[in-house]
């Protein structure tokens, strides 16, 4: 159901023939038009044209496959390969919602991370070639620590059996300092 104010999702059929069909412009559309409609923030749902059942998940999946195989690698092998590792694991559930989590809060940093790789990179554009400045590094690795953080949190939260509130030696914001 749609918030007031907010604009329903556009309804994109998929046939048996593979081809998606854009309801609101009565028209059929590619997998790079519903991935330039995600980039442009337009919010859809792929349904099974014959049975009427939701598909957007597998259609989104199969637009990173395209670009992936595309050449535009975005997921690391090593990534994709944990990814896999969850599946089937106790802590799968879990994964879904950090990701989302972790994904949202680096789009609302993305502003000053781009800040900080242009000045990284002397603000001029991105060259994969060139070294990361450590002010540029030091923006990624605070990123980082912070989605760390908020998933640690979420965890204590629920407090699963093997997830203490806190880790033997940790208060409840970090390491003990005053060891000794």
């Amino acid at each position: 159901m749609a918030e007031s104010g907010a604009k329903d999702p556009i309804i994109i059929k998929k046939y048996a023939n593979r081809r998606l069909y854009h309801t609101g412009t009565s028209s059929y559309v590619t997998l790079e038009d519903l991935a330039q409609m995600v980039r442009a923030g337009e919010d859809f749902v792929v349904t099974d044209a014959k049975t009427g059942e939701e598909i957007t998940r597998s259609v989104l999946t199969q637009i990173i496959f395209e670009q992936e195989n595309k050449g535009q690698f975005l997921l690391p092998i090593a990534f994709l390969r944990q990814l896999i590792q969850f599946y089937g694991d106790h802590m799968q559930a879990l994964v879904p919602r950090y990701l989302e989590m972790s994904l949202t809060r680096f789009m609302s940093d993305q502003d000053k991370l781009r800040e900080q790789m242009a000045k990284g990179f002397g603000g001029t554009a991105f060259n994969p070639a060139a070294a990361f400045s450590k002010q540029a590094m030091s923006a990624m690795d605070e990123q980082v620590r912070n989605n760390m953080a908020m998933f640690e949190e979420a965890m204590r939260a629920f407090t699963f059996p093997g997830f203490p509130a806190a880790k033997p030696g940790e208060k409840e914001n970090g390491p003990d300092k005053k060891k000794g």
